[in-house]
């Protein structure tokens, strides 16, 4: 017995540093979408990340010969739920190209506590008060994030990534409406969400897309890191991680997104925090944890009530905004919201960008 449990803890802290890669790859996909549209359109740069992840997603399941044909489920689904994904990332990276990418991966992260306010499927009854306590340190959290120097009208890119994650937390919380009771692979519905999002910002894009020819190899680089290590590495690690650990566990690590997002603005791009907004960022990160472990608190309790029995399986939503139902979106295939945690019983798969 000692070499089985010898052969768990690495097995268990390779999960563990599996699910911690995703979790750095997200928040680093807000520098990443900054530094793009810093030498194209955002139009351009949400064309280009679509196309690229559709490309890879089409790959992935052709590459799958025994999953079958499209179901009518996924086709259906996956249009209205392409759209409101693409709504989210239209506004997300104006917002990311107008304010710091430390400052768009912190307020980014207000799903966490907006999504349960708008999705009622995963319990009955009213959230409890401590949750709402939590949603007020969140929302003073913002307020010191825009603040800046000092009190001031808030900027512009701040503005749009609140906007960004209200959107985001009706994207999740639509995701969980439409996929209860379907049975939907979460593969399937990413790529028809990813040629949705191609085929709606095509046209709008189309009169600066030779720009792409001028961007280089670095600017290339931007958009394939964008396209295939943010949307489909993420969305194939989390799925292989979230299937060797807890619902609880995953939805922890991949929570710090928004630590590394501070981290990575501040250590490559120069963003720096004054008191204020070091204190806000803080609080953020504590009411976000805080909320999310009294949500996930009040649905298992739901799902566990004998009264109750009826409840389909909760979601709950993590750091990016995920949802984890029979069906999960992809996190993958361009972007959206993260993985979840489920009932200990559920079993949990990705979705976000």
């Amino acid at each position: 017995m000692p070499g089985v449990q010898g052969g768990r803890v690495p097995a268990a802290r390779r999960t563990d540093a599996v699910l911690l890669l995703v979790a750095l790859v997200w928040g680093s996909s807000y520098l990443s979408a900054q530094t793009a549209t810093a030498v194209l359109p955002v139009l351009v740069v949400l064309f280009a990340r679509y196309a690229l992840s559709a490309l890879a997603c089409l790959g992935l399941v052709a590459a799958d010969r025994k999953s079958g044909g499209w179901t009518r489920d996924e086709i259906r689904v996956g249009i209205p739920l392409g759209v409101t994904q693409a709504a989210v990332l239209v506004v997300e990276t104006y917002g990311v190209a107008h304010t710091s990418a430390a400052n768009a991966g912190l307020i980014i992260s207000l799903t966490i506590v907006l999504t349960p306010l708008l999705d009622r499927t995963g319990h009955r009854g009213g959230l409890p008060p401590a949750f709402y306590a939590a949603a007020g340190v969140c929302l003073l959290a913002v307020g010191l994030l825009m603040s800046g120097n000092g009190f001031h009208a808030p900027r512009l890119g701040d503005l749009l990534m609140l906007a960004a994650a209200l959107i985001r937390a009706a994207h999740v919380a639509l995701v969980g409406r439409l996929t209860a009771h379907r049975a939907i692979r979460p593969m399937r519905l990413t790529t028809v969400q990813t040629l949705v999002g191609t085929a709606l910002f095509l046209v709008p894009a189309s009169g600066d897309l030779p720009a792409l020819a001028h961007i280089g190899t670095a600017g290339w680089a931007q958009l394939l890191y964008l396209a295939l290590f943010c949307s489909v590495f993420a969305f194939l690690a989390q799925t292989w991680a979230v299937q060797r650990t807890s619902a609880s566990r995953a939805s922890l690590l991949l929570g710090t997104e928004p630590i590394w997002a501070a981290a990575v603005g501040i250590g490559l791009a120069g963003d720096h925090f004054t008191p204020l907004t070091g204190l806000g960022a803080a609080l953020l990160v504590a009411g976000t944890y805080w909320g999310q472990a009294i949500e996930r608190a009040h649905r298992a309790t739901d799902f566990t009530n004998p009264e109750h029995s009826d409840t389909t399986h909760p979601n709950t939503t993590d750091a990016n905004g995920t949802y984890s139902k029979t069906t999960e979106e992809d996190p993958a295939c361009p972007t959206t919201t993260p993985p979840t945690a489920t009932p200990p019983t559920a079993t949990t798969t990705p979705t976000s960008v």
